[in-house]
This record gives structure tokens, C-alpha cells and sequence, in this order.
């Protein structure tokens, strides 16, 4: 273990977690090599464009929403270029999306908030983000790890499932389970932690189906579901796609 990880971690309180924080470290020391930087799914070209782009894909595949962004993006990639397209010409873009009327109307209506109250810039605090329509703690989370590089955990359904499952962040809401991630992942991997997890929960410990035989942390896994105990090869894997072993 490195010595600024060493410096990193941190000591847990919460006596229903059943890692050490050794096996902590070593779990996204593993992650980390694995996917040294990972990056969103979500395409992008600022950080007005990222803050759209997320709060269209809720409940949403950030594929479909890269589909109707594309041309979105092109005629309008700052608030005031977006009110000008109106309530029904943002809606006329991404019709192809579900919740579309609603997020029609959030995205417009955020993007008066930011003019009005922020001189068309992203504000880069929790707090202020959240006043704005559409977006929500795990939506402010996101665009302040990505675009302001600030060490926040945005649990999704992925997160929330794997800090349950394998016991190392366990709620019953997704507020309970970041606040027990940030307290427990030692510093020096938070930038990329929900990352790591997202994408281990999307292709390895899946809903329905846990890939075990292709899984990193077998052998330090403690989910009562597991179904191997040897680790697959640690090697790196390019982009955000599946890690392919075998």
C-alpha cells in the first residue's frame, strides 16, 4: 500500500461494515488500475452543456440522450442560446426521450434560473445547484465531481445496489449509502469512486445476474450472493465498456 494511500484512510465508526479498511483501500486501489480514468457516458462540450445532458438522462440511457442532444448541442450549447429555442423547440428535440414534456420544461426553466440569478454560469456549490429545476442531490453530485472536480459521491441505482449488496455502504436510501461511501473510501480515490462503481454494477455485479467469474474483488467480496472467490485478471480496461477476460 502507497504511502498516500496510507495517509488516506479512513477509520469507520459504523460497526455494521464488514471491511477493514485495508480491504477498503485495496478494493479501489483494484478499481483504479482497472479504469485509471474514467469518464461519463454523457456526451458534452461544457459545463452547461453537461448539467442539460444530466438532468435529461434521469430515468433515461445516456445513450438516447447523446442521440438527441447531438443537434440540440449544435444550436444551442449556453442558456441563452436554449431560451431562444422556447419550451416547445427544446421539446421538439428530444421528444424521443421519456419524460420529455417535463424536461422540456426543467431544462428551459433552468436555464432562466441561471441567467437570472448566476449571469448564465453553472454555479459550482451543492446548494446552488439544486435551486435549480430538474436537479436533485445525485444531479449536483455529478456535475460537481465531473466538471468542477470535486470528490462527490452521485448514487444512481448501480451504487445504491452494490453498497447494500456487498455490505460496505448499506441504506435504505441513497442519501444513507453516499454518506457512508465518502466516509469510508480513503481520499486519493474519491475524484473517480462512483465511476468505479457504476460501471462495476452495470457489468460485473449486476441486478439479475452477478458476473463473479469476471470480478476483480472475488476474493475480497463479502455479498452473500457470490459465486467465485478467485479474482479475474487485473488489467486495464479502455473506455467505459465491459472488461472482457475470457
Amino acid at each position: 500500500m502507497t504511502e498516500k494511500v496510507i495517509k488516506s484512510l479512513k477509520v469507520c465508526k459504523d460497526t455494521k461494515i464488514i471491511y477493514g479498511v485495508d480491504e477498503i483501500a485495496e478494493i479501489f486501489r483494484r478499481f483504479s488500475i482497472q479504469r485509471p480514468t474514467p469518464k461519463s457516458d454523457l456526451n458534452y462540450t461544457n459545463v452547461f452543456t453537461l448539467l442539460v445532458a444530466v438532468v435529461l438522462s434521469a430515468q433515461t440511457t445516456d445513450a438516447s440522450v447523446n442521440k438527441v442532444t447531438k443537434k440540440l448541442f449544435c444550436l444551442a450549447d449556453r442558456p441563452e442560446k436554449m431560451i431562444i429555442l422556447g419550451k416547445e423547440g427544446i421539446a421538439h428535440h428530444i421528444r424521443a426521450i421519456g419524460l420529455w414534456r417535463a424536461k422540456a420544461h426543467n431544462v428551459y426553466a433552468l436555464c432562466c434560473r441561471l441567467i437570472d440569478q448566476y449571469g448564465g454560469q453553472v454555479p459550482d456549490s451543492r446548494e446552488e445547484l439544486m435551486t435549480l429545476p430538474g436537479v436533485g442531490r445525485k444531479t449536483a453530485n455529478v456535475i460537481l465531481n465531473i466538471a468542477f472536480g470535486q470528490p462527490t459521491m452521485a448514487v444512481d441505482t448501480h451504487i445504491f445496489r452494490l453498497g447494500n449488496r456487498l455490505g460496505f455502504a448499506s441504506g435504505k436510501t441513497p442519501g444513507e449509502v453516499e454518506e457512508k461511501l465518502v466516509k469510508i473510501i480513503p481520499d486519493c480515490y474519491l475524484q473517480y469512486a462512483h465511476h468505479w462503481l457504476i460501471l462495476h454494477g452495470r457489468y460485473i455485479c449486476k441486478a439479475r445476474k452477478v458476473e463473479c467469474v469476471q470480478c476483480i474483488i472475488a476474493d475480497l467480496c463479502k455479498a452473500t450472493i457470490k459465486t467465485n472467490a478467485v479474482p479475474a485478471p487485473l488489467v486495464e480496461v479502455k473506455g467505459n465498456g465491459a472488461p472482457v477476460f475470457f
